[in-house]
Parts: C-alpha cells; sequence; structure tokens
C-alpha cells in the first residue's frame, strides 16, 4: 500500500457545509457545526489552530483500523469542512512539529499550505492517543502512542513508520493491516486506555488510565493505570501503578523548548484524590488535588476523556481541565515552585481538548454517545438511547472558566490506610478555597496526635500548623484551616504507627448565585403552572440528525400527548409529515414509576438497594409532579453521566461505575417543571416552556403553528438556575429504634446548612449526628446532641464543614424528627 497524500489545491474534492447566512449560535453552540458518525460515540479528540484553521478530529469507542469519524477543517468565517483524507478511528493526539511546519492531529499530517497527508490505519493501525518529540532526531522524527500502550516512529518527511512497541489486546483480522515495519516486542506496561505522550529529559513518559478486568468495570476503588517510559530502547519501565491522563510540559503541544532541563507534567487519580507529578532531573515529585466531580472516576478509565494542560494565551498560567474542575496552572509549575495552582470553576461539561482561537475559547466536547456504554440504570426506565452519535464545539469568551459552577474540592491522602510514624502524606493543595476543613481519625489502639505542616509558598519548605491530639477513644477530629491562614499545600503525619489512618480534606468557595432563575431560564413553565409546552425528546438515527420533539401538554393533573415534530440543525421546529411515529417515540420516552419518590421527610432517591434522602424544594406543587411521575428523572446528556432532577433540583449523577448515587452533587435549584431534557447538536434542549413565554427570547424555539416549543442553551447554562438549597430530612414525626441508623441525607454541595432535631417524647434521647466525609459509606460521629422530652434543638453547622451524606442514629426508641434546611 502507498500513502495517501492530499492535497488542499484540489477544493473541488472538498465536502463543505455552508450556512445560507452567517451561522447563528445558542450559548456558545453552532448547530451547524455539529459533528455526527455511525458509531457508538462521537467524541472529540483535538482541538488544534494552524494555518488560519481550526481542525478537529472526532473518534469512536473502539476502531484501531479506522472509522466513519473525520477529520474537519474550520474556516474563520465558522464554515465546516470534512476533509477527504479522513480514515476515522479513535484518536486523540496532536502536536506542532516546528522543524517541518506541521500540524500532527490524529493519523494527518498538515502543512503550512493546509495539505494534508495521511497514514493509514493498516500502516499505522491502532488508537493514537499522543505524539512527543523524538529523543534522537526530533527534527525529523516523532513518536505515536496507541491506547493500548503501542509505539510507533514516524518520519514526518517521508510518513515512513517503524513499530517500536507492539500494543496489547488488539488482533486484527486478516487483511486489516498492512505494516511495512512492525514492532517485535509487546508492550509488558500494567494497564491500559492510553492518554497522554510527551518527552524530556530522555525519556518519553506515556500514560494510561485503565485496566482490563472485570472488577474493573464495577469496582472505582482497584488498582488501575501505569505511568511509564522509554529511553529509545527496549520496552516501557514502570514509574507508578495508578491512573494518569495528561503528559505535557511548558512548551505544550510543541514540545520543551529545553527538553534536557525543563520540566514534565502528569496529572491522574485514584480512589483518594487527583494525583499531580512533575519530573525535574529526573526525579519525580508528587502532589495531590481535591476532586470536583466523581463522574470521572471508573477503574476502567472510560469516563475520563482527555483531561489536559494547555496554552490559552494567558500570561504565565495554562487552562487545567481535571475531574470537573477548571484549574489556573503556573507555566512554570516545579517542585520549587509549585504555588499558583488554583480551582477556577466546576462545569458539566466532557470536554476533549481545548484552544484560544479568534480571541475565544473553543471546547471540543464529547456530547451524545448512542451507546451510553455501561451507564444504565432504574431511573432511566425504558428510556431508548440516542439514535446517533454527535458532539459540537463549544465557544465561550475568555473568562468563561472563571465563571460556571462554584468550586467544590473533596479528597483525601489517607483512607483507612496503615501509616507510619512521622513519615509525612503526599502534599495536598490547600490555596484558592474559601471554605478548607480537614477530617483525621485513626484505629483507636492508643492516642495518637496528628500534626498538619503548611507550605506557605510552594518552596518546598515546611512549617507547623497545628497538632492535633486524640485519646484512644477519640476516633475523629475536624480542623478547619480559615481562609486567612497562607499556605499552598498541607500534608499530615502522625506520632505513632497506625493501622487504619484517615485524612480527607473537605473544599468549598464561596456560592455567590441568587436563588431566582437567571434570565436564559426565565420562559420555562413553574411548578403548579396551569398549563405547559412539555414535549418527549429523542435524537434520532438513520444519519436523520434531527431531534425528534413528541409534543405534551403538561398540567399539575396530566400529560396529554400531541404531534410529533423534528427540531433540524437550523433550529425550526416543524411537525412530521408522517405522525405514525407517535407510537415509537411515546413508547421510547417513557418516564418510569417511582425510583424518584416523596415521602413527608423529603425526597427519597432508591438505587443500589439504599433509600438516598434529598431535600425538597419550596415549590410543594413539585409534589403532584412528582408523585405521577410527570418529569423526566434521570438521563444522559454528557457522555458516561447522568443530570438526575428530583423536586425542583437538578443533581450530577455518577454512573454505578463511578459508585452512583453515593457521589453525586447538587447543580442547581428552581422553582422550573422542566418536563424533559436531552443533549442534541451539543445543545441542551429543555421542555416545559410556559405558555407566556416572551415571543423574543431567543433560547425558546417554537413550531409555526405554536403547539410545540423546546429552550435551548448549553449544560453549563444549568449552574444559572438558581442557587442549590431545599429542606428535608431522614426522619419527621418517625418512630425510631435505638441504634438503628437513619437513611443517609446528601449534605455536599450546599452552602448555609441548618439541622433541628425535635424530640416528641417524654423522656431525653441523644442523637449520634454521622457525617460520610468520603463519600464511600463509612460514617464517624460528628457530633451527640441531647435533646430533651418534648423540645428541640437547632444546630447550626460550621461554614466550613461539608460532607457527602449525615445520618443519625438514636440511643433510645423514640418519636424523633431531623430536618435540615439548605440555604
Amino acid at each position: 500500500m502507498t500513502l495517501s497524500t492530499f492535497r488542499s489545491s484540489v477544493a473541488f474534492a472538498l465536502t463543505a457545509f455552508t450556512a445560507h447566512a452567517a451561522p447563528q449560535e445558542w450559548s456558545g453552540i453552532y448547530p451547524e457545526l455539529a459533528y455526527f458518525n455511525n458509531e457508538g460515540e462521537c467524541g472529540t479528540g483535538a482541538v488544534v489552530p494552524w494555518a488560519d484553521r481550526l481542525w478537529v478530529i472526532t473518534y469512536g469507542p473502539h476502531l484501531p483500523y479506522g472509522s466513519s469519524d473525520k477529520l474537519y477543517e474550520v474556516t474563520p468565517d465558522l464554515t465546516q469542512i470534512i476533509r477527504p483524507e479522513s480514515v476515522g478511528g479513535t484518536p486523540a493526539n496532536r502536536m506542532i512539529h516546528k522543524e517541518s511546519n506541521q500540524l500532527i492531529i490524529g493519523p494527518y499530517f498538515i502543512g503550512a499550505e493546509r495539505d494534508v497527508r495521511v497514514i493509514p490505519p493498516k500502516l499505522m493501525p491502532g488508537r493514537l492517543t499522543g505524539n512527543a518529540r523524538h529523543l534522537s532526531d526530533p527534527a525529523n522524527k516523532v513518536y505515536f502512542a496507541t491506547m493500548e500502550d503501542g509505539l510507533y516512529e514516524v518520519d514526518v518527511r517521508t510518513l515512513a513508520v517503524k513499530g517500536l512497541i507492539k500494543e496489547i489486546k488488539n488482533k486484527p483480522k486478516p487483511g486489516q493491516t498492512a505494516e511495512v515495519s512492525p514492532a517485535t516486542i509487546t508492550s509488558t506496561l500494567p494497564g491500559y486506555h492510553g492518554k497522554g505522550l510527551y518527552s524530556g529529559q530522555g525519556l518519553v513518559i506515556l500514560a494510561n488510565n485503565g485496566e482490563q478486568s472485570a472488577k474493573a468495570l464495577v469496582d472505582p476503588t482497584v488498582t488501575s493505570g501505569a505511568l511509564g517510559s522509554f529511553n529509545g530502547e527496549g520496552n516501557w519501565s514502570l514509574i507508578r501503578r495508578n491512573q494518569f491522563t495528561e503528559v505535557t510540559g511548558p512548551g505544550g503541544l510543541a514540545g520543551n523548548a529545553d527538553p534536557a532541563k525543563d520540566p514534565v507534567w502528569t496529572v491522574g487519580w485514584d480512589f483518594r484524590s487527583v494525583i499531580l507529578m512533575v519530573m525535574e532531573d529526573g526525579k519525580w515529585t508528587s502532589y495531590r488535588l481535591p476532586k470536583g466531580s466523581h463522574s470521572y472516576d471508573g477503574a476502567h478509565g472510560w469516563n475520563t476523556e482527555w483531561p489536559r494542560i494547555r496554552d490559552i494565551g494567558e500570561e504565565g498560567s495554562r487552562l487545567m481541565t481535571m475531574h470537573g474542575l477548571f484549574w489556573k496552572f503556573p507555566a512554570n509549575f516545579s517542585s520549587k515552585h509549585s504555588a499558583g495552582i488554583t480551582p477556577r470553576s466546576a462545569y458539566l461539561k466532557v470536554i476533549g481538548d481545548f484552544t484560544r482561537w479568534q480571541d475565544r475559547l473553543v471546547f471540543g466536547c464529547d456530547d451524545t454517545a448512542k451507546s451510553e456504554f455501561l451507564n444504565k440504570r432504574p431511573a432511566k426506565g425504558a428510556l431508548a438511547g440516542p439514535g446517533q452519535s454527535q458532539s459540537n464545539l463549544w465557544f465561550t469568551s475568555l473568562d468563561t472558566p472563571d465563571k460556571l459552577g462554584p468550586a467544590i474540592g473533596r479528597g483525601s491522602v489517607w483512607v483507612d490506610e496503615p501509616v507510619k510514624a512521622g513519615v509525612p502524606s503526599d502534599p495536598f493543595l490547600l490555596a484558592g478555597f474559601a471554605k478548607r476543613a480537614v477530617f483525621l481519625s485513626h484505629d483507636g489502639a492508643a492516642a495518637a496526635t496528628f500534626t498538619l505542616e503548611v507550605d506557605v509558598k510552594g518552596d518546598g519548605q515546611w512549617k507547623t500548623l497545628c497538632a492535633v491530639p486524640m485519646k484512644a477513644d477519640d476516633l475523629s477530629a475536624w480542623v478547619e484551616i480559615t481562609a486567612d491562614e497562607p499556605g499552598v499545600w498541607i500534608r499530615a503525619k502522625a506520632d505513632r504507627d497506625i493501622a487504619k489512618a484517615s485524612a480527607t480534606f473537605q473544599y468549598a468557595a464561596n456560592d455567590g448565585r441568587s436563588h431566582e432563575r437567571g434570565a436564559l431560564f426565565k420562559s420555562l413553565s413553574k411548578a403548579g403552572d396551569d398549563a405547559s409546552h412539555g414535549a418527549f425528546l429523542l435524537t434520532r438515527g438513520a444519519n436523520l440528525r434531527t431531534l425528534a420533539v413528541l409534543a405534551a401538554d403538561v398540567t399539575p393533573d396530566k400529560t396529554t400527548l400531541g404531534d410529533v415534530y423534528e427540531l433540524s440543525a437550523d433550529l425550526k421546529l416543524a411537525k412530521m409529515a408522517d405522525q405514525k411515529g407517535v407510537d415509537f417515540y411515546q413508547k421510547n420516552t417513557v418516564i418510569p414509576q417511582g425510583i424518584v419518590t416523596t415521602d413527608a421527610a423529603s425526597v427519597i432517591f432508591e438505587e443500589g438497594g439504599v433509600r438516598w434522602r434529598l431535600p425538597r424544594s419550596a415549590s410543594s406543587a413539585q409534589d403532584g409532579l412528582l408523585g405521577r411521575s410527570a418529569l423526566r428523572k434521570a438521563r444522559e446528556v454528557c457522555t458516561e453521566r447522568d443530570l438526575l432532577q428530583a423536586h425542583g433540583t437538578f443533581y450530577e449523577l455518577p454512573a454505578l461505575n463511578a459508585k452512583g448515587a453515593i457521589r453525586m452533587r447538587p447543580v442547581a435549584t428552581s422553582d422550573a417543571a422542566i418536563h424533559d431534557y436531552c443533549s442534541y447538536r451539543g445543545l441542551l434542549v429543555l421542555s416545559g416552556v410556559s405558555p407566556e413565554a416572551a415571543k423574543d427570547d431567543r433560547h425558546i424555539v417554537r413550531s409555526e403553528d405554536g403547539k410545540a416549543a423546546v429552550w435551548v442553551g448549553a449544560a453549563d447554562d444549568l449552574w444559572q438556575l438558581g442557587k442549590p438549597r431545599g429542606h428535608g430530612g431522614p426522619w419527621l414525626n418517625t418512630a425510631v429504634q435505638k441504634g438503628a441508623p437513619s437513611d443517609p441525607y446528601l449534605m455536599t454541595g450546599y452552602d448555609k446548612k441548618t439541622l433541628k432535631l425535635t424530640n416528641h417524647g417524654a423522656k431525653p434521647v441523644r442523637i449520634s449526628v454521622l457525617l460520610d466525609v468520603a463519600g464511600d459509606g463509612r460514617s464517624t460521629t460528628y457530633r451527640i446532641l441531647e435533646v430533651p422530652a418534648g423540645k428541640d434543638i437547632v444546630h447550626a453547622f460550621e461554614p466550613a464543614l461539608n460532607a457527602y451524606w449525615v445520618r443519625f442514629v438514636a440511643d433510645e426508641d423514640a418519636v424523633l424528627s431531623a430536618q435540615l434546611t439548605y440555604e
């Protein structure tokens, strides 16, 4: 086989989509720029500006020998061109090779005149995940790594491919490959699902974040992933056995300017927290950061996509994405200059890559996967998956990473594990959060004193912050670290060997959001309204590329189906000529009964055999809507995680393989009655529009006959729906048995928290308040509160105190109430 070479001068061969007018956008998303494939997923692998264009590649889920995915060229006027050289696959690599003046993206080499050359999958099979500068001949050769830990060497001028390390797992069928110089040794690096690749200090560094085992598909705490190195000969050498993603350095896509001396950075995670490492002079230094979201967890590695650290033109810093938070990352980060990492805001989108282009940020997202993979749960009922995989670019202002959801951070350095006397933990980030506390616990074998130390300037110099003495029967303690306490990093150590020690950090930013809906959502109907334009939503397959909208009139008492409409790329909502599909769309969008319910005490979400209790909103009308299952309960709107809707609050709900409900977090609370929601062409689409909605609200798309309407925007607009809040608890006039823990009640992600305990009986009761600090089901006593007979007491939780869940245990049989108010 010969290499395929195409030139951009053959303009007639290019497939271009040009709108009749300038393309329209909603919340930074241009629906006409959406991309589709015929695979189980259509994620964005890379987004890079080059030669006066924006270049984008998409990927399917496991396609080492090519696919229906494309290379896209986007012009400055936002015309999308599908390049005929496209060969598909599962690519996410990108690199700028300065000596040859080429962009390498996926298997494509793009010159300064936008001429595109491609290495066909037959010659270089594998899911291409990263590029790195060559160790000995960087002017003429580059490395390609695959997601199965394979490694190739490619001549950037001739495109000759030489296999260096054969990948694991993939076994081609006859005729699928025709390698000229295949590798003769097979990777011995543990793990798989490769992510980042970079070179420096005489090594090529590869990260992978997955594990091939049945247990890895269900348990996010099993050992998984690896960080490995290659010195130019032989096989990979193991650096660390954890899940890693990005590997890069100050040089970014072009490689480090001084590869012998410049640092190499990598980021990953385990079940405890996010891991950050830096290599200097061949030596690695480790740090830990909190997680904002647990939807990225999963020992298989599939939920993570490609976290990145990229230059977006901010002097002295980079933008990092990791576990649901935007981070400011210092461009000079090193073990001696480690200050400057701070959280910016939380996000919901799944971001595969991002860049700065035309003075905006462009995020390449993974929006809608036909497969939905392992993300199945009863709360979705019989809801059909999307008819076709699709995703889009999300254009934002340069300051958007500072303006989305308030940052929360949770993570540990120890989780019920042995520690040695005097041996400090990894440094854990301290800077950047307004509310900070650490939870400490020990095994009770003897008294113990924990010492907390801080690195004030990020220069590796440590000083004592405080000592926390604990008696043998004093098993746990909370320590608040006030906002005015300086420090970049914090670490812990104990004064004795401890068989089971924990140190867990709970952080939060101030949440200044209003209780009122943002202006974007003014046209949504309100719970209790006499009428609402609802609709059951389902993206269509067969390459139709439209959204089916089954109109429904929703009242407090009933839902009445109407005609079926379709929403197209130009966001025109038109009635389908053939109404025979009504039954199909009705059958495939049914809202399940039960699962999310209410009782007198609170909202109940049942999953995994547990009754998870959630706050009620202020709207009593939500009770009736929830009681008759009128509103959508759970749905995937960003790949491999769900949005749960319960009594006016949206929650981010991790997949079951990422621990599911126990790791959920609230996003926003409002008085809206949102009937259904889904993703389409990268947009978030909501139904439940008020008949009184203003005609000039451009976020509302109506049919010409006025009988159907939807709201369109971006998933991260939901942060503007209203500050999370509510009231409820596990007990309300409840007959409680002595020693029996209550159902868990959600605490994480809320601001001001107040507890009211009421004793409805004739004798005093002592009630233990138990907190699940790490979101893993382990509860520890926070306080024991005595409630007099026939009385109630009110307890305001400290502003810095946060936990995932709270439970209660009484020391006597009694009739009790435990109700919390979140403001």
